[in-house]
């Protein structure tokens, strides 16, 4: 089983080998590929070097799955080359998400899309994934009319340079910028560029992304999105309106049995999720679950996770344990 890693030297792709590595997933070969610069260099897996090659090289080599994370624009110019070879895409960048010939999956609420013909399958985007993995069974339950959810993202989502800005700051060292204006001991209330509407395109695969994962096109969502000066792992604050009422201790129960997700929810022992602790973990956190007392059928959560992994990552390679486990590649 060849599996290519593509922007292997990159926070996502380096993640992504990582967790290849812990999940066991079976490896032949590695075929980690990167930029031009990075061709030559050597990216280990399971204690073996792989030497990063080229776009081209890598179709020639065959691999059975290729996980992209190398950026729309790249995605764009050569999944589908990927895809003609015969290799399954797995890509992690907005490229396709929304292109209503590809699929759109998170594997815990709707792998059951996928099958064979499927050679370029989308990952959603890393605040939409931790927000629907909780809300899926619930809106099974009660069904979602309205979401309204703000972000708190961290520079990771940015990128190694970002993250690199946030660390220099913090110890007062000039440095280059990823960002307009500093983060540390700062927030910024934009990531990605702005649309006509006055919203980020961010926010606006949120919108569109939820109700593409959850299979309704009725659900109303509305986005704010903000960086904040945390490393690694995003915060959501979600409120929910459902079209029926709910019982708390029944959203809990519902949210709990959930596949992937981990209830931290008793406010006596201030015992709720935080990036510090959902960092390095694959799974959801969510807390502060309490009914919205300004209006009925209306619930607040918080949901909490690392970006990297179960928001880029560890989803990616779930999708290709999937495909494995049921024969699609």
């Amino acid at each position: 089983m060849k599996i290519a890693v593509v922007g292997a030297t990159g926070l996502v792709g380096t993640k992504m080998i990582e967790v290849l590595a812990e999940r066991n997933f079976p490896i032949s070969e590695l075929i980690p590929v990167a930029s031009e610069k990075s061709i030559g260099k050597t990216v280990e897996l399971n204690g073996k070097s792989y030497a990063v090659v080229g776009m081209q090289t890598c179709i020639d080599m065959k691999p059975a799955i290729a996980l992209f994370s190398a950026g729309g624009s790249t995605s764009l110019e050569w999944a589908p080359a990927f895809a003609e070879a015969g290799i399954t895409v797995i890509d992690n960048s907005s490229a396709w998400r929304m292109d209503t010939t590809k699929k759109l999956v998170v594997p815990e609420i709707n792998a059951d899309v996928l099958n064979k013909e499927d050679k370029i399958i989308a990952n959603p985007n890393c605040s939409t994934i931790q927000m629907v993995l909780p809300l899926a069974p619930l809106h099974k339950a009660y069904k979602i009319k309205r979401i309204v959810v703000s972000t708190y993202q961290s520079v990771s989502g940015t990128g190694a340079n970002a993250v690199l800005q946030l660390m220099n700051e913090r110890q007062s060292i000039n440095g280059e910028m990823a960002y307009t204006y500093p983060i540390d001991l700062n927030l910024i209330p934009q990531i990605d560029s702005f649309l006509d509407n006055g919203s980020t395109k961010e926010e606006l695969k949120m919108v569109n992304e939820t109700c593409k994962i959850l299979r309704d096109d009725s659900i109303r969502v509305s986005a704010t999105a903000i960086r904040v000066p945390v490393k690694g792992g995003h915060s959501e604050s979600v409120n929910i309106e459902f079209e029926n009422d709910f019982d708390l201790l029944d959203v809990r129960k519902i949210i709990s049995d959930m596949p992937g997700v981990i209830l931290q929810d008793d406010p006596s022992k201030q015992v709720y999720p935080m990036p510090l602790f959902a960092e390095g973990k694959d799974e959801v956190f969510v807390g502060r679950v309490r009914r919205d007392e300004s209006q009925p059928k209306t619930l607040n959560m918080w949901i909490v996770a690392d970006n990297l992994r179960k928001g880029a990552a560890t989803n990616a390679i779930q999708i290709a344990e999937y495909l494995l486990k049921n024969n699609l590649v």
